[in-house]
């Protein structure tokens, strides 16, 4: 099976532990993109995985392939072209001191992407499925009208197509708002995570529940089958409780609650969620087990240092089946 997805990677630059950005005189270094993270995680479980993107025509971009590549991602529809790698400095929070995020990353190779630069007939040529989040319409117009012409490609071509409806209004500067961009893009999705506000507040549905307003969703966009969504408890920034649920029009399935503690990296955490379920949707055929399965993942990602998952099948499949104890394998 062939997974695609589609959207930016930047370069994280982070204080070695907990350190905080005054104390510290070193910064680490990761390359991580929420859709990539998809990618790499899927690629993690077996799958074939390509990412398409758009990086700097330097040093920095070959290196942010190679780090796919040594993923087991497919960089074979990458561009590349003018513009610079977009940066993100995090520094990792402890106990009751959260964790805290800077973006550096406006006029990015990406932002500055094409609809003529990717063709997607090639691309989506025996794909199993399709990916994107809400942060690619938002970077530029034309990152916006690329995803929409993948989208529909994927439509003709009948390839499944996910969306994880991130919504950032400070990421929003191009002079469209998410009410006007992001309704025709959804309109192609099978698969969609969000919350009843988010819907709400960029799509104007309504519902008192997560169950109603997922009907009204499917309502407005016929094309949806599944909408997602996971809660998360923050006792401390050490220490969060996590579950998903999952609605296929007349059912929710519930996951069970993770208890996650100590964490050791939270970002990517939500996409190893979602990587977890469109695996369980793409192989398992049982809708309860695929939630669970993506709760697990979301869950082992804690505690993978970087943006990306790198556990295996075999160990969600043992934090799945109620296994927490870390024993040591030999």
């Amino acid at each position: 099976m062939k997974i695609v997805t589609f959207g930016e990677v930047m370069l994280r630059l982070s204080p070695p532990g907990v350190e905080r950005f005054t104390q510290t005189d070193s910064l680490g270094m990761h390359f991580g993109g929420t859709e990539a993270n998809v990618a790499v995680s899927l690629a993690q479980f077996g799958l074939q995985a390509a990412h398409v993107t758009r990086f700097p025509d330097h040093s920095l971009g070959r290196a942010a392939a190679g780090y796919l590549r040594k993923y087991d991602v497919s960089t074979e529809y990458i561009r590349y072209g003018d513009g610079r790698l977009g940066l993100y400095f995090l520094e990792t929070g402890a106990g009751s001191r959260a964790s805290q995020i800077i973006y550096d990353r406006v006029d990015s190779a990406f932002a500055r992407i094409r609809p003529d630069e990717i063709d997607w007939e090639t691309v989506l040529a025996g794909a199993s499925w399709f990916h994107w989040t809400g942060i690619t319409p938002a970077l530029s117009q034309g990152a916006a009208d690329c995803l929409l012409a993948g989208i529909q490609t994927a439509n003709r071509l009948g390839v499944p197509v996910s969306g994880d409806i991130v919504y950032r209004s400070n990421l929003w500067q191009y002079g469209r708002t998410p009410q006007e961009i992001m309704p025709a893009i959804t309109e192609g999705c099978t698969l969609i995570l969000g919350s009843k506000g988010l819907f709400s507040e960029l799509y104007g549905v309504i519902g008192s529940s997560f169950q109603e307003a997922g009907h009204a969703m499917m309502k407005r966009f016929p094309n949806i089958r599944y909408i997602t969504d996971t809660k998360r408890n923050s006792i401390s920034a050490s220490h969060n409780q996590l579950s998903a649920k999952l609605f296929d029009g007349k059912e929710v399935y519930k996951s069970r609650v993770y208890d996650i503690r100590p964490i050791t990296d939270r970002i990517g955490t939500g996409d190893a969620y979602i990587a977890g379920l469109i695996y369980g949707l793409l192989t398992f055929g049982d809708l309860h087990r695929a939630v669970e399965f993506g709760a697990a993942a979301s869950a082992l990602k804690h505690t993978i240092p970087g943006d990306v998952n790198l556990a295996t099948v075999s160990e969600v499949e043992t934090l799945e089946k109620g296994d927490s104890s870390g024993k040591l394998k030999r």
